[in-house]
């Protein structure tokens, strides 16, 4: 049987990707990437995967931060949902786009079963993506997808193959979403995610949804890319509206707090009296300010360069 070498170009002659080409959305998902939104349960991950899904159809920022480079036609498959709740959850987060369900390019696979391990449904996809030529496919959630054991890397590596083939083959992004294994709510967002590392090494992009009690927040992981801070995040339903929202305590939180302007004066004061290095615990009686609020002071003050830590305390700089 005769062979022939593999085909190889010299670097410099690889395709050139523009710079404003390489989200789909910015910050949260590579333009023709692959990836999992991943999560524990109830954590509004298919409702995440349907917000994603309308801001690319209508090119509106997701999560109204997030701002949308590539808009274009969206191909879903939501194999846990009925028809009519897809219909209604789209419609809902739509309105809160400003958006109606009817402007939005969005085309729903509406068969019972799609099983992506099969030769003939990857053949029925494939001519399905290659009629429909969407941006972005939304599969959820990957369990309902396929028969294969997801804790075993021989058995679901093939089947991200065929993801990762159909997205090349027809330059389209990919969301996959999972569910989070047991004990998931201490581990990074690829680590928690259920079954094989394959899932995880296989993705550009993951989403990871994580809930505490009231509290819910997204991580973000990139292959390529510097990640956002990790988000709180609140599902709003009001009236016929429906979305997740980033809580502005989220961002405000990523910043250090500053103190009230009079404790870092009264902290430099002090300072300047002494003429000498303080410990902390001599700085702090002698400014008279809670410890709290000290502390915060105290913090603000060497960010800004001000005051100096050494081994044996502080002084002015």
């Amino acid at each position: 049987m005769s062979t022939s070498a593999l085909p190889v170009k010299p670097a410099y002659q690889l395709p050139v990707q523009a710079e404003d080409q390489g989200w789909l959305i910015e910050q949260l998902w590579a333009d023709q990437g692959v990836g999992i939104l991943g999560g524990e349960p109830k954590s509004c991950k298919s409702i995440l995967a349907l917000q994603i899904a309308v801001a690319v159809a209508s090119g509106r920022p997701c999560l109204e931060r997030f701002e949308t480079k590539a808009t274009g036609r969206v191909l879903l498959y939501a194999a846990e949902d009925a028809p009519q709740l897809v219909r209604q959850r789209l419609a809902s987060i739509a309105r809160a786009s400003a958006r109606g369900l009817e402007e939005l390019d969005i085309q729903v696979i509406v068969v019972l079963n799609v099983t992506v391990d099969t030769e003939i449904d990857q053949q029925r996809l494939a001519q399905t993506v290659e009629q429909l030529e969407p941006s972005l496919l939304v599969l959820d959630p990957l369990v309902r997808l396929h028969s294969r054991d997801e804790n075993s890397s021989h058995e679901i590596a093939p089947l991200l193959g065929s993801l990762r083939e159909l997205q090349r083959r027809f330059q389209l992004a990919i969301l996959l979403v999972h569910h989070a294994r047991k004990g998931a709510h201490k581990m990074r967002p690829g680590q928690a995610l259920r079954g094989s590392s394959e899932l995880h090494a296989w993705g550009d992009t993951t989403l990871f949804l994580r809930r505490s009690k009231d509290r819910l927040t997204l991580l973000v992981e990139h292959r390529a890319a510097a990640a956002p801070p990790d988000l709180d995040l609140e599902l709003r339903a009001q009236g016929d509206t429906l979305s997740l929202a980033i809580l502005e305590t989220s961002a405000a939180a990523q910043a250090p707090a500053s103190p009230p302007h009079d404790d870092a004066e009264h902290v430099t004061s002090v300072l300047a009296n002494a003429q000498c290095e303080m410990t902390f615990t001599e700085l702090r009686a002698a400014s008279g300010i809670r410890s709290q609020r000290f502390g915060v002071a105290l913090k603000q003050l060497k960010h800004e360069g001000r005051v100096a830590r050494t081994d044996t305390g502080y002084r002015l700089r």
